[in-house]
């Protein structure tokens, strides 16, 4: 019988991390979280779970000690308006954590590690404007990406590459674009835009407009959570050690998005612009070629469906806090 492979799951409580850990446990995998919180709103079924601050390099050596593989998903993060307020804090704690993690897998041994960047590392120049042409990986350079959070992703992506070069270790780098999906934030200032306009329209009544942060026109690609996972670990069973997005190509434009949930919902929906909140980068959209051609992986589950399990699972969270 082969040896089962130990893996550890940083950021096992937030979002991404708690479905990655189900889909690894389903392939027999023994898994470790850590995470300086419990997943929100569901049990956590890791093997060992532990409570670690990772910014903390004695943290980081406890998490990594006797395990194979490190898939490095713990950040500071969470929506436009979030990132776009707290550059300092941002930077400094992720950029402690994935130095920390990186040296603590180096000297624990780690045969395999892997890193989440983001499709905000991109240059800001080539998203000023909706009708934007999908990013290619190589478009990285010359760099401009987005303040603090976008500079953090970029910086720790190239410790990825001087770890390999200089010490061996297997790194694997993916750049999510806009992740969605149930179990995530949808309220509280951490949450992602679909997961806000999902809370917004169940909890609207009759008549009433729906905020929407800038003036609607703006563009994004938005990609189910089943399919993310799929794609980090078809990238760490592969032999591709370059930054690969994983996301979908599909653009649409915060003004659809509002209009599928409001569908979805069965509700008629007026909107209110607010061009004073923050809105990030004017269109965005992942060019998936490299992840079709190298890891044989694209998305299966539509923008519709994905967003029909979202707000079905936003809906009953609301009404287990008795809000609707």
């Amino acid at each position: 019988m082969s040896k089962q492979v130990k893996v550890l799951i940083t950021g096992a409580g937030g979002f991404i991390g708690h479905h990655f850990v189900k889909f690894l446990k389903e392939k027999g995998y023994w898994v470790r979280g850590a995470d300086i919180e419990n997943p929100k709103f569901e049990k956590t079924s890791v093997d060992d779970f532990r409570l670690l601050d990772l910014r903390s390099f004695d943290n980081c050596m406890q998490a990594c000690s006797g395990m194979d593989h490190v898939y490095q998903l713990a950040a500071d993060m969470g929506g436009i308006g979030y990132i776009t307020k707290y550059y300092a804090s941002i930077f400094r704690n992720n950029g402690l954590m994935n130095l920390n993690m990186l040296e603590a897998a180096r000297k624990s041994g780690i045969k395999k590690y892997l890193f989440t960047s983001s499709a905000c590392i991109y240059p800001r120049y080539l998203q000023n404007k909706s009708d934007v042409s999908p990013l290619k990986e190589e478009d990285a350079y010359p760099a401009d990406a987005e303040p603090g959070y976008g500079w953090e992703k970029l910086f720790s992506e190239l410790s990825c590459q001087y770890y390999m070069e200089d010490y061996g270790i297997k790194t694997y780098v993916v750049r999510f674009h806009n992740i969605f999906g149930p179990f995530g934030a949808y309220e509280g200032g951490k949450e992602k835009s679909p997961a806000a306009i999902c809370n917004k329209i169940a909890q609207s009544k009759k008549n009433d407009k729906i905020e929407v942060w800038g003036d609607g026109r703006q563009t994004r690609s938005y990609c189910y959570i089943d399919d993310c996972v799929e794609g980090i670990y078809k990238l760490m069973q592969s032999d591709y050690h370059r930054p690969i997005n994983i996301g979908q190509d599909r653009l649409v434009t915060v003004d659809e998005l509002v209009d599928m949930v409001a569908k979805i919902a069965g509700k008629e929906i007026a909107k209110q612009y607010d061009l004073s909140k923050p809105q990030g980068v004017r269109g965005r959209n992942a060019d998936i070629s490299l992840a079709k051609k190298v890891l044989g992986w694209e998305p299966r589950v539509s923008l519709e469906e994905g967003l029909e399990k979202t707000y079905k699972w936003i809906y009953e969270e609301l009404k287990k806090s008795r809000r609707l």
